[in-house]
């Protein structure tokens, strides 16, 4: 079944990856730069369901950073892929895979290569990008360099026999260029949103050959997902008027980007299911567009949320509140009640789409279980 936001089921364009890209271009590690200095540092959380909320979701002050805790892979099969498939990509171009003994799976996100592992195909897997970043992934080798950008030479060096995409990397000549030289390219939907969870899933796992375990892989994570989501429907705060009031900013400090997601970013999806009352669409904030203190006076969010490494590049919670004025002035700038999470993850929106959640509820709902 599809995963549906609990209030509206807009999912994210590709426009918001090509924004990501461009930042990248810029000279910009986003949304990831090294694994290292951009993973939140609190401590894991744990089951939502085994702490307790807080009475008033608006009593904690400070920072909060919503922690995956175990992302060890567990395939869900050690599937055999049924070759030769052809399948017609998100770009309407037919592709026939004869081989899947060499994957390179790349998005921005690291989305694709998570779901090749979690399929049970992972070590068929020879290269990542950088924001590939879980331990079985570690020792692959990099075919990005950049920050984002995607390395002919490299890629060619691994010899892959299928290529998985998207159009949230580039430069889009080395895709086009890897498919000249005859390298099945499958350019999948760069959209992130619980409603396409399943969709993209399943698409990965047609394009390997191993249909079935793209089915119980999806059947998988939406029975994680609605157990998620049916803790945080009993945590979260009914009325309206005792929903916190949340944004979601997206920061490149050392370059002085100041982005706001609205209606149509994936990040309206996200607020939505962890039962949080979306600003954007009360002050009409479609897509992402640079912040300013109108929106920001306008908005009075209660919370924050943001990718740990935009909330670094801006010096932190203070950091960011000397750079945004009209945000210390705010709720959420007055109590300094701002929730990150590690960039790969936050609008990744794959196989950790529940422990995204999980943690996120914990750090919102329960913040001193994290303590």
């Amino acid at each position: 079944m599809p995963f549906l936001p609990a209030r509206r089921t807009r999912v994210l364009p590709a426009v918001v990856a090509l924004l990501v890209l461009a930042l990248a271009g810029c000279g910009l590690s986003s949304p990831a730069g090294s694994a290292k200095d951009e993973r939140p540092s609190g401590a894991a959380a744990p089951d939502l369901a085994d702490v307790k909320p807080l009475a008033d979701p608006r009593a904690w002050t400070g920072a909060s950073s919503a922690v995956v805790g175990d992302t060890e892979v567990d395939p869900v099969a050690d599937p055999t892929p049924e070759l030769p498939v052809t399948v017609t990509d998100n770009q309407g171009t037919k592709v026939t895979v004869r081989d899947a003994s060499r994957i390179l799976a790349l998005d921005v996100y690291g989305t694709l290569a998570r779901t090749v592992f979690e399929l049970g195909l992972g070590k068929n897997v020879v290269g990542r990008d950088t924001t590939t970043r879980f331990a079985e992934a570690d020792d692959l080798p990099l075919v990005t360099q950049n920050g984002h950008d995607l390395s002919a030479e490299s890629i060619l060096e691994l010899d892959p026999t299928v290529i998985l995409t998207d159009t949230s990397l580039g430069p889009w000549d080395v895709i086009l260029q890897m498919r000249e030289i005859g390298i099945p390219v499958v350019v999948l939907d760069s959209r992130r949103g619980l409603r396409n969870v399943d969709a993209l899933i399943t698409d990965v796992a047609q394009a390997l050959g191993v249909p079935k375990a793209g089915k119980a892989l999806a059947k998988r994570t939406a029975d994680e997902v609605e157990k998620v989501r049916a803790v945080l429907e009993r945590v979260a705060p009914d009325k309206v008027s005792d929903q916190l009031r949340a944004v979601f900013l997206y920061v490149r400090g050392q370059a002085g980007v100041y982005y706001m997601f609205g209606a149509d970013s994936g990040a309206e999806g996200l607020i939505d299911a962890l039962g949080l009352y979306d600003v954007a669409e009360e002050i009409d904030w479609n897509g992402m567009k640079p912040v300013t203190d109108e929106a920001i006076i306008a908005a009075q969010p209660d919370v924050v949320l943001m990718m740990t490494g935009g909330l670094d590049s801006a010096g932190g919670v203070k950091g960011l509140l000397e750079r945004l004025p009209a945000l210390a002035n705010t709720p959420a700038g007055e109590r300094e009640r701002f929730v990150d999470m590690e960039d790969s993850q936050i609008l990744g929106f794959g196989p950790l789409t529940a422990d995204v959640l999980n943690a996120l509820g914990v750090a919102v709902y329960a913040p001193d279980a994290l303590s």
